[in-house]
């Protein structure tokens, strides 16, 4: 089968692998979509933390289910958790799967869904619940917003700053919208800032000097960004690092303690997070396929990410 694998930084090229071949407790599926994040373009330019090369790439996947798996039918268009946990260390055990010890995540510490035919574990399927692949490819990125958003705390009334305006800076926006919250985003980027009014109906500014939040998410993994975001966070409030660094951030304790603030990472999801998407898309809460501004074929899939847009929202690969 054709697999398009990143063998070193800034460096793809499409291989001839053996297919996967059946195993206890896995299923194949027929790749059908693939959703491209910035995961996958941090470790083609080679700033992608716990990342070694050669890998093949993509974690957010749409695919036909090839095997007879109780529950499901052969040919049911699934989604997976992308996140392969142990079941036994310390985070498992109290249901912080997102976060397991001897975590292995499709396309970053194990081969993903660049290619044709892949093996999962059984126990991480998602179910279609009525969703397209479009759709259904597009539930990991949201649920690390909703995880986020869980992991903030969020309450009605809550007055929430998202910092990016990108996949995950949209997925976060909206569901601490779904949560109740006065929501703000800030970017540079004045198209992408035009996209999420358009697309959520929440505030958006280029300048966020005089905001004080009662919540702040960073999904830039930015370091300027991330250092910088303290400024912004109310006395009391959550400061929820969902994008990734790979350098030492530097906080003033000073603004830091006098706020009592709170600072906390969001790593990933956890299937309370994937099945609360799932639900959201399929009552019309929210709907992701809005966020797709490219589309792609396997085949271009090179090219395209040698030369990737500027102005992309969510790229979405076709097979």
């Amino acid at each position: 089968m054709r697999a398009l694998i990143c063998s070193a930084p800034g460096l793809l090229e499409y291989q001839d692998i053996e297919a996967p071949e059946k195993k206890k407790d896995h299923a194949i599926i027929r790749i059908r979509r693939t959703g491209i994040c910035g995961t996958d373009f941090h470790a083609f330019k080679g700033n992608q933390p716990y990342f070694s090369y050669p890998r093949i790439l993509g974690h957010e996947l749409a695919g036909e289910l090839m095997d007879n798996v109780e529950g499901f039918t052969p040919g049911e268009v699934v989604t997976f958790i992308p996140y392969f946990h142990c079941g036994f260390c310390n985070a498992c055990l109290r249901g912080k799967t997102n976060c397991c010890v001897q975590m292995k995540v499709c396309g970053v510490h194990v081969d993903g869904g660049m290619v044709e035919y892949l093996s999962v574990p059984v126990a991480a399927l998602v179910k279609n619940e009525g969703l397209s692949a479009d759709e259904l490819a597009l539930v990991e990125p949201l649920a690390i917003g909703a995880h986020g958003v869980r992991r903030a705390d969020v309450q009605p009334g809550d007055t929430v700053l998202v910092i990016g305006a990108g996949p995950i800076g949209l997925g976060l926006a909206a569901f601490a919208k779904i949560a109740g919250g006065h929501v703000t985003v800030f970017d540079l980027n004045k198209e992408r800032l035009a996209f999420c009014a358009k697309e959520l109906d929440v505030a958006i500014t280029n300048d966020p000097a005089e905001i004080v939040a009662d919540v702040v998410m960073d999904a830039t993994g930015n370091l300027a960004a991330i250092n910088g975001g303290l400024q912004y966070l109310a006395h009391g409030g959550r400061y929820v690092l969902v994008g990734l660094q790979k350098e030492a951030l530097s906080f003033s304790h000073p603004e830091l303690h006098k706020r009592e603030g709170t600072v906390m990472s969001s790593r990933n999801a956890t299937r309370q997070d994937f099945e609360q998407v799932t639900q959201a898309i399929k009552n019309k809460t929210i709907n992701p396929v809005r966020f797709i501004t490219h589309r792609v074929h396997f085949s271009e899939l090179k090219t395209f990410m040698e030369n990737f847009p500027s102005d992309s929202i969510k790229v979405m690969v076709d097979y």
